[in-house]
């Protein structure tokens, strides 16, 4: 019987130490890493966690619920009320954030910054980019002139894997490793690979298939194209698109790009999105000189960058709003703009949920679509949406990157915040 209940205190204590853990996890992921701020404006924050934040005094004036200074010489906050910031300068602050104002759970960056304007664009792009090398996105079976089945690359190389160097020559694309295995003759090559950053060394037997013809048994691709949205072009034409990582559909991971180009893209047909099985927007892209747009210079997780050497027609005239910080986004009405139809509209949606978690970067904003005329259109979010700008409030504050599959009404937005560039 004491046995028994030394078991029972000991799952019990167990299960009150998971917990534990658990809140201290959901706690620290509800304070954001990095705090922007907007110079001389008072920012609102009501993060609900029992914690203290203690904030540098120095360039920085806190509100308590009241919107009284605190004046202390260390400025504490209790993080579970309302409270304010505000800096009459620009730069870098920080606030450590403790539990029973003791244990230091993290620290948060606070940057202070000018107001950012951008023109909130909505309108369909082509997408163009060559990667930084060959991609690798499989293995397969090749057969050989003995009538043998072979598979030389498989264990060997990974998806995922960017072909550099064959036996010490660079090689850029498709066409360039084909010459290079021909000519090895049957000998075993050296593949200069990089794999998840690393470069590395792998040696790899070719199998010969016909007269002076060898190959590896590897698929491979050096360039992708596709139909994403522009977000957003500041004063300088600088742009920013899809609000998430052009990245490839075989391996899913974000493409290592050498170059790239942005081209105007015509609507032709929008599959409606349904119940497990996300709709698509079906574009018409011409790889022509008169047709380009401008440069993809950054492939980074939360879009592509580059310069307008023009600005599209459809956004000529459109009017600058400013850029929100993720303290100013609130549940409730919203609208996204877009082109899906042929003309600039605003479509409303809901805003249900703000997830600060730097883990979901992406995700940050969980809306559904209301708007019975974009649900007629496209039954909801649909692949080619990525980018859309999210308005609220008359000012910017995210754009749409991800569709629910099992209801595509629903999707998520980045954060405008984390998409400019500085």
């Amino acid at each position: 019987m004491k046995k028994q209940k030394c078991i029972a205190k000991a799952s019990i204590l167990g299960g009150l130490g998971l917990l534990l853990v658990f809140s201290f996890f959901i706690m620290k992921e509800s304070i954001p890493d990095k705090i922007w701020m907007v110079q001389g404006k008072k920012e609102e924050f009501n993060f609900h966690v029992p914690m203290t934040g203690v904030v540098e005094k120095e360039g920085l004036e806190v509100f308590d619920n009241q919107s009284q200074t605190v004046n202390q010489e260390e400025i504490h906050v209790d993080l579970n009320k309302k409270f304010s910031i505000k800096s009459a300068k620009q730069g870098s602050y920080s606030m450590i954030c403790r539990l029973f104002g003791i244990f230091e759970i993290k620290e948060v960056a606070v940057e202070v910054i000018e107001e950012e304007n951008v023109v909130p664009c909505g309108i369909p792009v082509g997408i163009y980019v060559k990667t930084e090398g060959v991609l690798i996105i499989g293995t397969g079976v090749v057969n050989g002139t003995d009538g043998m089945n072979y598979e030389p690359a498989a264990n060997i190389v990974k998806s995922g894997d960017y072909i550099k160097t064959i036996n010490e020559q660079v090689v850029k694309t498709k066409e360039d490793v084909i010459e290079a295995i021909n000519k090895c003759g049957g000998n075993a090559v050296v593949l200069g690979v990089v794999r998840d950053g690393e470069y590395i060394e792998l040696k790899v037997e070719p199998v010969r298939t016909g007269e002076n013809e060898y190959k590896l048994g590897v698929w491979v691709r050096d360039d992708l194209a596709g139909v994403g949205t522009l977000t957003f072009s500041d004063s300088a034409g600088n742009y920013g698109a899809l609000g998430h990582p052009v990245s490839d559909m075989d391996t899913g991971t974000k493409i290592c790009m050498s170059e790239g180009t942005l081209y105007e893209a015509q609507v032709v047909g929008i599959t409606k999105g349904e119940k497990g099985k996300p709709g698509e927007v079906s574009g018409l892209i011409t790889y022509l000189d008169q047709f380009k747009l401008g440069n993809v210079e950054k492939n980074t997780e939360v879009g592509i960058y580059g310069k307008l050497q023009r600005i599209p027609e459809q956004i000529q005239g459109e009017k600058y709003c400013p850029v929100a910080m993720k303290q100013e986004v609130q549940e409730g009405k919203a609208q996204i703009i877009s082109y899906l139809s042929g003309e600039r509209k605003e479509y409303e949606i809901n805003i249900t949920g703000i997830d600060y978690s730097s883990n979901n970067i992406n995700k940050g904003i969980l809306f559904e679509v209301t708007d019975s005329e974009l649900l007629e259109l496209t039954g909801g979010i649909v692949q080619g949406m990525s980018g859309s700008p999210i308005i609220q409030n008359g000012k910017m504050i995210g754009a749409v990157t991800h569709v629910f599959v099992q209801d595509v009404a629903k999707g998520y937005g980045v954060f405008a915040e984390q998409m400019i560039e500085r």
